[in-house]
């Protein structure tokens, strides 16, 4: 297996998956639908030598149009810049 590791301000994040949500309506909304909620939470893969406060294992939350996502070993990740955490729990 590869390791990462995150350049600069950028952070490698493992986005948690949303839960569905069913509407007064009867749809069915997946994450991508989801506008009421702006953050996302995600767990912290790997951090930049310019990031600080945050190291690999954390629990974030982070702005959901934020960066961009990347394919590494089957398994999708997203990569944000330190700017874009709102919340380290």
């Amino acid at each position: 297996m590869l390791e990462m590791k995150a350049i600069g301000k950028y952070i490698v994040i493992d986005p948690v998956k949303e839960n569905q949500i069913k509407t007064e309506g009867g749809l069915i909304l997946g994450e991508q639908q989801r506008e009421d909620i702006r953050y996302r939470q995600a767990t912290v893969v790997a951090v930049g030598a310019d990031v600080g406060g945050i190291v690999p294992e954390d629990a974030i939350y982070y702005d959901r149009s934020s960066g961009f996502n990347i394919e590494l070993n089957n398994k999708e990740y997203k990569v944000i810049k330190e700017f874009d955490v709102v919340i380290v729990l």
